[in-house]
């Protein structure tokens, strides 16, 4: 599964893709997980399965929401809290259901 995370410059969100990384590897799921800035993401939602909007761009997710589904994809926003505490398997857990549903 591919899964991008969008914030505002790709890099605040570096630190939940390792950990997003770690929960996956420890459910032994194959998961590309990559954080992108909004501009960047909105180019490449094609290529994802699932994107999640980190808290502070929460204000793009109709937009994003509307291309995602272009694509026949989901989109959401991450919790403040879960992003907060940089808690990787719940946002790892909200991608996986965002895909299944």
């Amino acid at each position: 599964m591919k899964i991008m995370l969008c914030c505002a410059a790709g890099m605040s969100t570096s630190l939940l893709v390792a950990k997003m990384q770690e929960a996956a590897k420890k459910e032994g799921l194959e998961a590309e997980i990559t954080a992108l800035p909004a501009d960047e993401a909105k180019q490449k939602l094609h290529e994802v399965d699932v994107v999640l909007l980190g808290p502070q761009v929460r204000y793009l997710f109709n937009e994003m929401k509307t291309l995602a589904y272009e694509h026949g994809i989901k989109a959401d926003v991450i919790q403040p809290m879960h992003y907060g505490l940089c808690d990787g398997a719940a946002v790892l857990k909200q991608a996986v259901d965002l895909i299944k549903s």
